[in-house]
């Protein structure tokens, strides 16, 4: 662990302060509301400059870096999977569908089936700012009329899955892309322990359904349907 005095050293030795901005706001009715910025240019022996009106051009520069560095917002090419994209803040929403597929699976050790890849159904994730849903469908071709169907996993209640065990950080690079691969991470390498609140989402045991789907394609008829939910339900 660093000393104090050492880490402000490896501080210094990183940043060092070029400008500073500051505001000014009227003080009286007829100035209220209107503001001044200047920047003040700092030398190496930390004094300022003779203050100088910021430009537009300035202050777009400024808002542009930082924003690339914090924004919570996706970019970038849509993926072809992508159903619906909303990144509003406060109201994102993403849709996407993954085709049948195998894909690894990991499970407690109580539940007795070996952590392996495996044999799904068609998938449809719905992410928002800090939650995952996910349904299993049976149509090759989707359209809105498609029925959704309880997925056949454990950690999931209803469509809500409960996200445990796998600690991964959203990517800093937040591109469509790389948001959906994130969520995806988050489900698929979290630990499968528990049966989700509303019991067996198939219509046999979901374990014995699991182990038959390691060396063949899922069985579609032990889906169950979702309260009558179609595509278009989750695609507003």
């Amino acid at each position: 662990m660093l000393e104090t005095n050492e880490l402000t050293k490896k501080l210094r030795a990183l940043l060092h302060p070029k400008a500073a901005l500051i505001a000014y706001s009227g003080e009286d009715d007829s100035y209220e509301g209107s503001y001044f910025i200047e920047v003040r240019d700092i030398d190496e022996n930390g004094m300022m400059s003779e203050g100088r009106p910021v430009t537009v051009e300035f202050m777009n520069e400024l808002v542009r870096g930082y924003s690339e560095r914090h924004s919570t917002t996706p970019y970038g090419r849509i993926p072809s999977n992508m159903l619906w994209c909303d990144p509003r803040k406060g109201s994102e929403k993403y849709v996407w569908y993954n085709p049948p597929q195998k894909r690894m699976m990991f499970f407690r050790e109580s539940l007795k089936i070996a952590n392996a890849e495996y044999n799904l159904p068609g998938l449809i994730y719905v992410a928002g700012e800090s939650w995952l849903n996910i349904y299993a469908c049976k149509d090759k071709k989707l359209t809105e009329k498609t029925e959704l169907y309880a997925a056949p996993f454990f950690n999931v209640t209803g469509a809500s899955v409960c996200l445990g065990s796998a600690k991964i950080e959203k990517p800093k690079d937040l591109t469509y892309t790389n948001l959906l691969e994130y969520w995806e991470k988050k489900f698929w390498l979290t630990e499968f322990s528990h049966l989700g609140g509303e019991g067996n989402p198939t219509i046999s045991n979901l374990v014995l359904v699991t182990k038959a789907a390691k060396d063949k394609p899922f069985d579609l008829d032990e889906l169950k349907l979702l309260n009558n939910l179609k595509l278009k339900d989750i695609l507003k």
